[in-house]
């Protein structure tokens, strides 16, 4: 009896969307173009709470990991005027960089939203279009937390890359410093982990296998993966879930 509770339980929380030890998750879009949401943020920027808040109660959208998938990096550039954020990568600045490079722009700033590769100011839910255009199917299979096997078929030739984002939800700091001083932050979609692999084409679709890194200890979590050009930052295609 209890090892089919067990069983049950286990069936449950798979339906539900999370992952139980020793399962299989896949993840998959539909050939509609799934859209990427970034966010670059900071501990550090008193103008980030807000629009964290808004990120998070994404959380509630219908319309969640089916017509957008949205990720938080936070940038670290605000890291030496008083406050060092803990969730904050130089490479996610740099991946910042890249898009303002692109826009002909030398500024970063936070928050700031891009949505598939372009600069994003609307902040609202119902001014990101469905899913739309033969983007192609995308899908990522996770195994025991441990490894993503990524395909896509493609709706168009090209050389492409996989990323696979570790996504960190309901992750709280009290801060000490800085501008945020004395709050208390709540984080959803936060990118803890973010790897990228070139994939290998046969005739009809790319593959590719990454690894995830132990992060069993950092709560509840999801994944974000989305494919590229090589050598392009903005996303072709998404998919989305909490493990």
């Amino acid at each position: 009896m209890r090892a089919a509770l067990k069983r049950a339980a286990c069936f449950a929380v798979l339906v539900s969307g999370a992952m139980c030890a020793g399962a299989e998750v896949t993840l998959r879009s539909t050939a509609a173009r799934t859209h990427l949401l970034e966010l670059y943020t900071s501990e550090g920027c008193s103008s980030c709470p807000p629009a964290e808040k808004w990120m998070s109660a994404l959380q509630a959208s219908p319309r969640l990991w089916t017509d957008f998938v949205p990720v938080a990096f936070h940038v670290d550039y605000w890291d030496g005027l008083g406050w060092p954020d803990r969730f904050a990568s130089k490479a996610h600045t740099a991946r910042q960089r890249t898009y303002a490079t692109a826009w002909g722009s030398g500024t970063v700033y936070t928050p700031g939203f891009v949505l598939d590769g372009k600069e994003w100011r609307e902040r609202m839910v119902d001014r990101i279009a469905a899913p739309e255009g033969a983007a192609g199917l995308l899908s990522a299979t996770i195994r025991d937390r441990r490894a993503v096997a990524v395909t896509y078929t493609p709706g168009r030739a090209g050389k492409w890359e996989a990323h696979v984002a570790v996504l960190g939800f309901g992750l709280n700091s009290d801060v000490k410093a800085g501008e945020n001083n004395g709050r208390k932050l709540q984080h959803d979609f936060v990118v803890l982990a973010h790897e990228t692999k070139a994939m290998a084409q046969d005739a009809d679709s790319a593959r590719v296998e990454i690894s995830l890194p132990a992060l069993s200890g950092a709560g509840e979590l999801g994944v974000a993966v989305w494919v590229t050009e090589a050598g392009k930052p903005q996303s072709a295609q998404a998919v989305g879930g909490k493990l």
